[in-house]
């Protein structure tokens, strides 16, 4: 350990647990009412394997990886924890299920501080048959749901705070792109949504943002957004950021009203990002070449990557249209507590390490 670094007590220090408690007993009451919510629109609520022949194939997500012994100890099969239920949902829309709900404990590496914690708690629900402007509608009501819970009107983070009970800012990708950090950014996609990196390049040059000569067109993208256009979203209400070009929305269909983007949206409130929702993309062979795109950008940049689920593939054959969405239980709670750090909302948190 960093001598620098001084020694916190754990969190199971009485006087730490003591400082902690209402946050937690805020989770659990936040919960209770979401389950309401839930059960009063007809999901049923579902419990998904956490171990996965395939974590994700998202490039920038990592994933916590063992291995599955015979009787004899010998090994027989990679297996990861799962980084969504996401797999195992769509699986059970195949299997006929309506709407389904999972509150899923996931799992990430590389990920830790304030907002970022190695497990932590999503909570995914599917709509069959709808659009994916329900899911907007649902996450509106959830918000909404979490300030009346805890009796507070307003939703805040660091000394920053947003209203859940206003009617949200949506607005395009694009849009914010242009407003926030004056890019064109769909100058630079094509109508069967591949990507020029040169001209994204000649633009955020322009800007006079730096960056790197091997970082692609998702590389620029991604810095835009965290740099330029994140830190104005879900100020006083809450942003609903929608349609993503395709290239950056791996599961989601494209739009009926411009191919170059996608049916994916995310929610902020208090510059967080709370919530992710796709119109569900069910071609097995389109995913099946978004998938290998990922998982070789993930080979070029991290020198891994992961196998495809099979199953899920041939489970998209038959799965109906739907939309669905993942929202970060834990960071919702932070925002309705006003806990500063995703540690304090989770009852029993990860060990520390790396330090």
């Amino acid at each position: 350990m960093n001598p620098s670094i001084a020694k916190v007590s754990p969190w199971w220090t009485p006087s730490v647990h003591l400082d902690r408690r209402p946050f937690l007993i805020g989770r659990n009451a936040i919960q209770s009412a979401l389950r309401g919510y839930l059960l009063s629109e007809g999901f049923m609520e579902v419990d998904t394997a956490t171990l996965q022949v395939s974590p994700g194939n998202e490039a920038h997500l990592h994933a916590f990886a063992t291995e599955a012994l015979t009787t004899d100890g010998q090994t027989a099969a990679p297996l990861y924890l799962h980084t969504s239920p996401e797999f195992a949902c769509k699986k059970l829309l195949s299997a006929g299920e309506q709407r389904i709900a999972c509150f899923a404990h996931v799992y990430r590496n590389r990920e830790r501080g304030p907002l970022h914690h190695p497990e932590f708690t999503m909570l995914e629900w599917y709509r069959v048959g709808e659009g994916y402007e329900s899911l907007m509608l649902d996450c509106i009501r959830i918000l909404a749901l979490a300030g009346e819970t805890m009796k507070t009107a307003r939703l805040t983070y660091k000394g920053r705070d947003c209203d859940p009970f206003a009617a949200p800012d949506r607005i395009s990708v694009a849009a914010a792109f242009e407003r926030y950090a004056g890019i064109d950014l769909l100058a630079s996609v094509s109508v069967d949504g591949a990507t020029d990196r040169a001209h994204l390049a000649n633009q955020v040059k322009r800007i006079g943002m730096r960056f790197a000569d091997d970082d692609g067109w998702a590389d620029l993208f991604s810095r835009v957004l965290v740099e330029r256009v994140e830190p104005h979203l879900g100020f006083g209400r809450v942003t609903i950021l929608d349609e993503y070009p395709v290239s950056e929305a791996a599961l989601a269909r494209p739009s009926a009203r411009d191919p170059r983007v996608a049916e994916r949206f995310e929610v902020y409130a208090c510059g967080v990002e709370l919530a992710n929702g796709f119109g569900e993309l069910t071609n097995p062979a389109e995913q099946r070449r978004r998938f290998e795109i990922e998982m070789s950008e993930k080979a070029r940049i991290y020198g891994e990557s992961y196998p495809l689920d099979e199953d899920f593939l041939d489970a998209l054959a038959i799965m109906p249209e739907a939309s669905g969405i993942a929202l970060g239980f834990d960071r919702l709670v932070m925002l309705a507590t006003g806990a500063s750090r995703i540690d304090q909302v989770i009852w029993a948190p990860v060990a520390e390490y790396g330090r």
